[in-house]
């Protein structure tokens, strides 16, 4: 099988094959992260994470997978649309301001396990980038080091905010859902890739 890069300098000298296979290979992971965040425009941000790719594809550094290059493109493309829409004066920090803040309304889930429609709110009520951080990790399952290449910070820093990730994670856990037992670590790493696999199927 073609790895992202080959398939990535294909699409780059002319090979649509080569886009539309790269495409397809990655689209439901940019999919679940632009649906967990906001309700309209979905596609047009899928499709525009794509052409930035491939219109940047020669600047990628060397080392740097395509996947998470990719998924920094649709990071940005996030922020810039969320700080437009702060531009009446109000502060809008990635590590601060959650998609609830915002009062966004992304994709509802449905689905009638409640531990799954929990984690969901409290994803979206976790401050943008460890909502991005968490989901990065169990839905995607990329590693600390490319993570750290979304976001733009050391694997170190990673590391340390996926560990308070996970503790405010289990704290809004608590407030949306008190009747809820205390989830593990484990319950949480379970629940997050049902809940991907529910997104996926949205």
């Amino acid at each position: 099988m073609d790895s992202d890069e080959d398939l990535l300098a294909s699409w780059r000298a002319g090979d649509p094959r080569a886009g539309r296979t790269l495409f397809s290979r990655h689209v439901d992971g940019v999919s679940r992260f632009f649906f967990s965040k906001v309700a309209a425009g979905v596609d047009d941000l899928v499709q525009r994470s794509f052409l930035a790719l491939l219109e940047r594809s020669a600047q990628i550094p060397a080392g740097v997978p395509v996947r998470a290059y990719l998924f920094g493109i649709a990071r940005n493309l996030l922020l810039r649309r969320f700080r437009d829409e702060y531009r009446d004066g109000r502060h809008f920090d990635e590590l601060h301001t959650s998609v609830a803040d915002l009062g966004a309304t992304p994709s509802v889930l449905v689905d009638k396990r409640q531990q799954l429609q929990v984690l969901y709110a409290a994803l979206q009520a976790l401050p943008l980038d460890f909502q991005i951080l968490v989901e990065l990790f169990y839905w995607e399952e990329l590693p600390a080091s490319e993570i750290g290449t979304v976001l733009g910070v050391p694997e170190g820093t990673v590391r340390s905010r996926l560990r308070r990730a996970r503790e405010l994670l289990a704290e809004r856990l608590q407030t949306l859902g008190p009747t809820l037992a205390e989830p593990t670590l484990a319950d949480l790493e379970r629940w997050a890739r049902e809940l991907r696999d529910r997104i996926g199927r949205s």
